[in-house]
């Protein structure tokens, strides 16, 4: 199973140790279209879109992980897509050459949510809440 994460899941950030670190069999710095914003609660949020957004390809054995990350993101498929905070979904991914990776799930925000939320668009498509370039 893979998961294109651009945040606090990405290896090095805050959440990664908790939901990932020893169940994440390969992570590749990768790609992905959309637009990516900064919230001021110190996580990101990205859209649908055409920017270059950066993060990681994760890819995982055990499935059971996606519950614990949908958790995370406030997402439930038996909700409206409109009562989730994030909504999982599938989204090419690519490597930083420009090749396709195939699919992978991303979890991303209604751009109605991100305003509603003070979100500050990212043009550089990169997030991390530590000093470092995420790439």
């Amino acid at each position: 199973m893979k998961v294109f994460v651009y945040g606090t899941l990405k290896p090095g950030e805050g959440n990664y140790l908790r939901y990932c670190a020893g169940k994440v069999v390969e992570a590749h710095r990768a790609t992905v279209l959309g637009r990516l914003f900064t919230l001021p609660m110190g996580y990101p949020a990205m859209t649908t879109g055409k920017d270059t957004v950066h993060g990681y390809l994760l890819t995982f054995a055990d499935l059971g992980v996606l519950a614990t990350l949908d958790e995370l993101e406030d997402y439930r498929p038996d909700r409206a897509m409109s009562e989730n905070l994030y909504n999982r979904q599938s989204a090419e991914v690519y490597n930083l050459l420009g090749s396709s990776l195939g699919l992978a799930w991303v979890y991303l925000m209604y751009p109605q949510r991100v305003e509603q939320l003070g979100g500050i668009y990212l043009p550089d498509g990169c997030w991390s809440c530590n000093s470092f370039k995420c790439l």
